[in-house]
Order: C-alpha cells, then structure tokens, then sequence
C-alpha cells in the first residue's frame, strides 16, 4: 500500500531526516554523545529485531551479505553519526556542521563515476554546485563561535563516511529486507561504538522526561523511519540522487527550529532555501 506514494518518499526521508537536531538538542545536555548514541542504536536493534520476527521478514541469506550490510552500516551510522556528535560535543557551530557535510553531493559526484560508473551530466553538476551555494547562505548566520581542529576533522571524518557508505551500499548490497537489514547495519555499529564510548567517554547518562524523549525520538523517527527511507532510495536511484536530497536538509531544519524554538533566519536565508530547491530540481534525473 505505501509503495503507491512512492513518488513522496524522497521529501519524507527529507522531512523526518531534518528532525534529527531535535532530538541532539534534547538529549546531548543529558549524557556524552558516543554514550547517547550506543543506546540509541541497542533500542533500534531491539526494536527492529521483534518486528522482524513477528513479521516473520527474511534476513541475509549469505555471510557475506551479512558483510556488506554492516560495513555500509558502519559508515553511514558510526561514522557519520559519530562524527558529527563528536563534532558538535567539541564546540563546532551547527552551521559549520551543516556546511561540511553539505559537501557530500558533490563528493559523492566526482566518486560515482570511478564507483558506480554513473554519468553525471552538466545539469546536475549545476544543480550540485546551486545546491552548496544556497545552503552556504542558509547557515551563513550560525557560523560564528571558533572551534577546534578536532572538532572540524571529526566532522570531515562524518562527510567522507556518509559519502563512501552510501556508495559502498550502492554498489555492494543495494537491496535487502528493510527489517532484518537494519539490524545487520546497526550490530557492528553499536559494538564499534560502544567500545568507542567505554574507552573515550565515562557513560554518564540522566534520564529526564527530555532526554527520555529525545531517545525514543531517534529511535523511532530517525533510526527506523528515516533509515529505512534511505535504504530504500539507496537502492531505487542513482548515488547522485540520492545524495543531492541532503542539500534540502538544512534549509528543513532551519523551517522546523523556526517552527518549535523561534530560532529566527534572514533574508538572506530564505534566499538560499530558494536556491537550494532549484539546485536539488537539476541535480535530480
């Protein structure tokens, strides 16, 4: 039945992605970021791992889709997600944030073609580039503040693993169940994790209403339903496509923190979310 809205499922994952800051803005006061986000991906396995069985879902038939799975998983969650945590945990300016791993459509560009071996015309070379000019103007009022080279190079370590992870899934295991997929993604991911947050972190945790609410949110909206979503295009468009969707992410954001906080944007702003559509429209076939 929700396969006939197909066509909307690329603005879903859009929108359920950009709500990710909600619950890092909840819970990140309340724990240690690597901590934070080890229970979050135990609870998606839980999870992810009844629904399998009640629903009685396939899981990989071979080790080495097992492999695959949890390597791709190991890039787009513990290393993505990681990087950025730590990124941010270490003083790094949201729009700074934002503004790097905006850089992903066009690494995932320039790396398609040697990959995957995908054409990527003129069009959407343009739209790429109106893409990263228009989420420059977005966050160009957020970043102020100075940070750290620590800082900046974990979040160029979340870039290049967002960037390489959907490539590597693309390439090497576009399609398997959602269900039993998560959870091949998110062992590897928790146990690298955990051993990250054992080591670096001292598993400081306060469980308030917030950060109770800020967990159950990634857990559902972020990890199961946005995760899925971009399993799913993953595997029914082109990397360049897919990776051109991130652009809209800031500009959501920016409309969502207006909407719940008041946080305020320019005109300016509004400017570049206009640019960013219009980049997303090209680079899209």
């Amino acid at each position: 039945m929700l396969l006939r809205f197909h066509r909307f499922f690329p603005l879903l994952f859009v929108a359920l992605w950009s709500t990710g800051f909600i619950g890092a803005r909840l819970g990140m006061p309340h724990t240690e970021p690597l901590t934070f986000l080890f229970v979050r991906y135990v609870a998606v396995i839980a999870l992810m791992w009844v629904i399998a069985i009640a629903t009685k879902a396939p899981w990989p038939a071979h080790r080495r889709d097992w492999w695959h799975i949890g390597i791709a998983g190991l890039m787009l969650h513990a290393g993505y997600l990681g990087g950025v945590f730590v990124a941010i945990s270490l003083g790094l300016p949201a729009g700074v944030a934002a503004l790097v791993v905006c850089l992903q459509p066009l690494l995932t560009a320039v790396c398609a073609g040697w990959l995957l071996g995908e054409t990527v015309r003129v069009r959407q070379w343009l739209g790429l580039l109106l893409g990263l000019a228009g989420v420059s103007l977005v966050v160009a009022n957020k970043m102020g503040a100075v940070f750290t080279w620590q800082a900046l190079v974990a979040c160029v370590f979340a870039l290049v693993a967002i960037t390489f992870g959907t490539l590597y899934q693309k390439r090497c295991c576009p399609a398997f169940d959602w269900r039993t997929g998560v959870v091949a993604q998110f062992i590897p991911t928790a146990l690298v994790t955990g051993v990250c947050a054992w080591w670096f972190e001292t598993g400081r945790m306060d469980f308030t209403g917030e950060m109770v609410f800020a967990l159950a949110w990634l857990v559902l909206v972020l990890s199961v339903g946005a995760v899925s979503l971009l399993n799913w295009l993953i595997r029914q468009s082109s990397a360049v496509n897919v990776a051109s969707l991130f652009y809209l992410v800031p500009p959501c954001t920016a409309l969502v923190a207006w909407a719940l906080f008041g946080e305020s944007f320019s005109q300016l702003a509004l400017w570049g979310m206009a640019m960013v559509v219009v980049g997303v429209y090209l680079a899209r076939q």
